[in-house]
């Protein structure tokens, strides 16, 4: 039986604190040592969620040998002469303790929420409509940013009829389209009708015309992006074309 402690007015300990069934617990708490282990249980009671009815409480020294068991609740914690660096691991007698089992831990053992795709589209709010409004947000803050004669420049040595390649991805074609989208986007644009379907549309964007061509064979890029001279169309049984 650990000896009585004589107590100073202002006397306290830190003790470090572990629990039986929350692996991860591990906490550093002042105590004064005229709390009484009743009082020390609610307090931890706030700390951890098991109740003071289901706790007992041992008491280890620094060296993780046990001293005893905190049992009388009526005695204050000084009567069991704790040091500083002493530890306190608090065991749940409640085998219905929502810390039992690892639930407060393991997340595995939580059911998980499940709605279908079209009931998650249904909601007026959802993360993927927040997404969406962001990068709409965005892209028009970029496009505000842009004047009206973006990329003109380089529109100078383009014109319809021109044969192309697009630069990156050297897909070939002949220009159709020299001039402003603004359904897009301020600046100037190029309509690429492709030699192969390797396109986006026929050469309607939002509702409206730039150019005609075969369904997925148009694209519209930025000029800076079109590369136009001898580029024919590529015969696609030449053994020299890769």
């Amino acid at each position: 039986m650990a000896s009585r402690l004589q107590l100073d007015g202002d006397a306290s300990v830190l003790l470090r604190v572990t629990h039986s069934n929350i692996k991860r617990f591990l906490v550093d708490v002042r105590f004064s040592l005229e709390m009484s282990v009743e009082a020390v249980k609610e307090k931890l009671w706030k700390k951890c969620g098991t109740s003071v009815d289901s706790m007992l409480l041992e008491l280890y020294d620094d060296a993780g040998s046990k001293i005893c068991d905190l049992c009388d609740n009526g005695r204050s914690l000084g009567f069991y002469s704790p040091l500083d660096g002493y530890h306190i691991n608090i065991i749940d007698v409640d085998p219905s303790s929502v810390s039992s089992g690892g639930w407060l831990e393991d997340t595995s053992l939580v059911e998980k929420y499940k709605i279908s795709e079209d009931s998650y589209n249904k909601l007026d709010v959802n993360f993927r409509k927040f997404k969406e409004k962001i990068l709409l947000q965005n892209a028009m803050t970029q496009e505000n940013k842009l004047s009206e004669n973006y990329m003109e420049e380089f529109c100078k040595n383009i014109k319809v009829g021109d044969r192309c390649e697009i630069d990156p991805g050297e897909k070939r074609g002949i220009v159709k389209f020299v001039g402003k989208a603004e359904s897009v986007a301020p600046g100037f644009w190029i309509g690429v009708q492709l030699d192969e379907p390797l396109g986006k549309h026929d050469g309607m964007i939002k509702d409206k015309r730039y150019f005609e061509c075969p369904p997925q064979h148009g694209i519209l890029l930025r000029p800076d992006k079109v590369k136009v001279g001898d580029y024919p169309e590529r015969d696609l049984f030449d053994e020299d074309e890769i």
